[in-house]
Order: C-alpha cells, then sequence, then structure tokens
C-alpha cells in the first residue's frame, strides 16, 4: 500500500485536521489504496501575526511551507507534499470604502512546484477591523473579545463567529488545501492545459 507524506506547518489543530479532511478527499486521485499520513511541525511564517493583505497571506503560507522543506530536508522521513497554512485579512478600497475579509490561504509544494488555494472570503465588521488593523491587535485576541469567549481559534475560529457557526475555521483551510493541491491530484487536466498553452 504506497504511503504519501504530508507535512503541514502548524501544530494547531483545526489546521491539521483541515489538512487530514483534505487529504481524505482527493486522496482517490493519487491512487484507490494510497495512505495518507499528516504530520504537523511548527515552523514561522516571517510575516505579521495577522496578515493584512492577500500578498501577505500568500507571503506567510509560502514561508510556512518552504521552512518545513528546510527543516525536513536532512530527515530521515522527508514528505512527499509540505503544505503552509496562513490565515489572516485582505484590507481593499471599494468605492472609497475600506472593505476588510478574513481569509484563508495554502501553499502547497512537492518540493519542485508550488500551487496556492484560498478558501473564500468573509468581510468582518468595521470595530474588529479597527481593532486589528489599525490598533494592531492579534486577530485571534480580538475576535476572542469581540465574541466574549476564550480560545476560539482552536474551536470554529473567527470564521465560525462570523458565520453563526456555518463556516469554521477548520473548514475555510480545508477548502484552501483542497484547492492548492489540485494540479497535483488533477494532474491530467493541468498538463492538458500546458500543452494546449504552448
Amino acid at each position: 500500500m504506497p504511503l504519501c507524506r504530508i507535512a503541514a506547518g502548524s501544530m494547531r489543530r483545526p489546521k491539521l485536521n483541515a489538512v487530514q479532511e483534505a487529504a481524505d478527499l482527493f486522496r482517490r486521485h493519487f491512487s484507490a489504496d494510497t495512505t495518507i499520513e499528516v504530520r504537523g511541525y511548527e515552523v514561522e511564517s516571517g510575516v505579521r501575526h495577522t496578515p493584512l493583505s492577500r500578498e501577505e497571506l500568500m507571503q506567510g503560507a509560502r514561508q510556512r511551507t518552504e521552512a518545513l522543506v528546510t527543516r525536513l530536508a536532512a530527515s530521515t522521513e522527508p514528505a512527499n507534499f509540505y503544505v503552509g497554512l496562513e490565515g489572516g485579512l485582505d484590507v481593499v478600497a471599494e468605492q472609497g470604502k475600506r472593505r476588510v475579509f478574513l481569509e484563508s490561504w495554502a501553499y502547497v509544494t512537492d518540493g519542485e512546484r508550488g500551487h496556492f488555494g484560498c478558501s473564500g472570503s468573509i468581510e468582518i465588521p468595521e470595530v474588529l477591523a479597527e481593532e486589528v488593523a489599525v490598533r494592531g491587535t492579534e486577530l485571534a485576541a480580538a475576535i476572542d473579545e469581540f465574541a466574549g469567549q476564550a480560545g476560539i481559534r482552536d474551536a470554529q475560529g473567527a470564521w465560525g463567529v462570523l458565520s453563526g457557526n456555518l463556516i469554521s475555521r477548520q473548514e475555510s483551510f480545508r477548502v484552501a488545501v483542497v484547492a492548492a493541491f489540485a494540479p497535483f491530484y488533477n494532474h491530467q487536466l493541468y498538463l492538458a492545459a500546458r500543452s494546449a498553452g504552448k
């Protein structure tokens, strides 16, 4: 039975569960008898604790992945895939007004090529945007205060609070991971698209 090791750049349960759920979905595209093992590692993103742009979110996800590749390069059990996950805010101007969206990003590499995936976006209330984007409060602390709860990041996350628990933090990262892995598990389509573009 083939073994596929996925190294994830986090030790947080919602992120690891998201990678496992995503892998359970696309596993059959690799081989029916593939066993997938997800292992978490604590690595730094190299960006601020709450990114404030899409570019910074993507940079954080990529840098977590690159840190994993470097860390596991000399390992006796290197991974087949390395996944970096980054959540934060995307601050944009729309018709002269600031709009702030919560997003979850993933970057996946097999050590040679890499691809990004994103969840979706949910607009956050202005009072929360002000606290995080202007005052510099970490989103995890701000959402706990905003919701009057503790430890939200390791439970439903800001996604759960803002969506009335219709979308959890784990689910948002699952979508990002499935999207980032698409060029690997759906490689025939991506290969055909590259060939058609030549």
